[in-house]
């Protein structure tokens, strides 16, 4: 298999059969053999039914049905562990994606890269999201060592080693792009259009952001606790130069330092800086206490695919319990297409 395609889908149902018809337009003028894994999300719409639909129609596209809402990380680790492919596109299911820059990207991987990102010059969403995205990439700067002219964008394609590597990875917070940065450092990236969403509406929002940036911050650096531990040192350092101040004020100037104002000031900071300090130490503990639980990255419920022409796995019968602690499924051959 030349090319693996793993898109995660999310309330996608109408944007699905126009990009099952890009991708074959486009992606197939360029390649002989390719998979478009559709990584159903547990979403509440049709989508999935808008899959099994596609898998009909299309040798080509292969249907994961997860069996809950797990994230678009965990769902891309699915897509990954199923994909067979030398190199593994992944992209987004609106169309936001052109799957005309597959080949650009896969036309740079040959050039010794183990890893190409998409870069946008402008990117059509909201202003916070831009921010956002600006916020994140100069924290995996900081985090990652990640090169500063290297764009972290969800469009990719990787190396099929690369694959493997990340897949070994078993939390149960994956973090995709982290991932690939502690596997390599042989990264670059190529110039694609971003484009207005093909349907719907955006599925991202600040909350599911702030997530985001939490598995980069929390998964790969002490970099919170660090931050937590320097501004208690500030505030330290700065309570002592006042506290000099009002022994001065007291013994010099002959006059008491007054203020229940700023006393109720002062306990109010500290209390809550040292709440924030117990969330950071919190938010790392629960996630050991996760991982230590053996909390599954995902589960799949169902493989649907074309077995008349594309015999490479068996799909699991309607309800049939799939999935191990890293999400892998049990019980069903899994064989590469070479």
């Amino acid at each position: 298999m030349q090319l693996s395609i793993v898109v995660p889908v999310y309330r996608s149902a109408r944007c699905l059969p126009e990009l099952a018809r890009r991708v074959q337009q486009e992606v197939g003028a360029h390649f002989d053999s390719y998979e478009l894994i559709l990584v159903n999300d547990g979403s509440p719409d049709e989508s999935w039914e808008v899959i099994v639909q596609l898998t009909r129609e299309h040798d080509f596209v292969t249907g994961v049905n997860l069996r809950r809402n797990v994230g678009q990380d965990n769902a891309i680790m699915a897509g990954l562990n199923v994909a067979s492919g030398e190199v593994t596109v992944v992209m987004d299911d609106d169309l936001q994606h052109d799957p005309s820059d597959i080949f650009t990207l896969y036309h740079r991987l040959q050039d010794g890269f183990d890893v190409v990102y998409a870069h946008f010059g402008r990117k059509r969403q909201a202003l916070w999201k831009n921010l956002g995205s600006w916020f994140n990439d100069r924290f995996a700067m900081m985090v990652l060592g990640k090169p500063k002219d290297i764009y972290m964008s969800p469009y990719k394609a990787l190396r099929r080693e690369v694959v493997d590597e990340i897949i070994k990875y078993g939390g149960p917070y994956p973090y995709v792009d982290g991932l690939i940065f502690t596997v390599t450092s042989n990264i670059t990236d190529v110039t694609a259009t971003h484009h207005a969403r093909f349907a719907g509406k955006g599925n991202y929002n600040l909350v599911k952001s702030i997530g985001v940036w939490l598995k980069l911050a929390t998964g790969f650096s002490v970099i919170p606790l660090r931050m937590v531990t320097l501004l208690g040192g500030i505030i330290s350092l700065f309570s002592f130069l006042l506290a000099f101040y009002f022994v001065l004020e007291t013994l010099v100037l002959k006059r008491e330092p007054s203020g229940w104002p700023s006393m109720i000031v002062a306990v109010l900071f500290i209390g809550g800086v040292q709440l924030i300090g117990i969330g950071a130490v919190g938010e790392y503990i629960g996630r050991i206490f996760m991982t230590q639980n053996q909390r599954p990255q995902f589960t799949i419920k169902a493989i649907q695919r074309r077995l008349e022409s594309r015999g490479t796995m068996q799909a699991p019968a309607a309800g049939a319990a799939v999935g191990s602690t890293r999400g892998t499924w049990q019980g069903f051959a899994r064989e590469r297409d070479e």
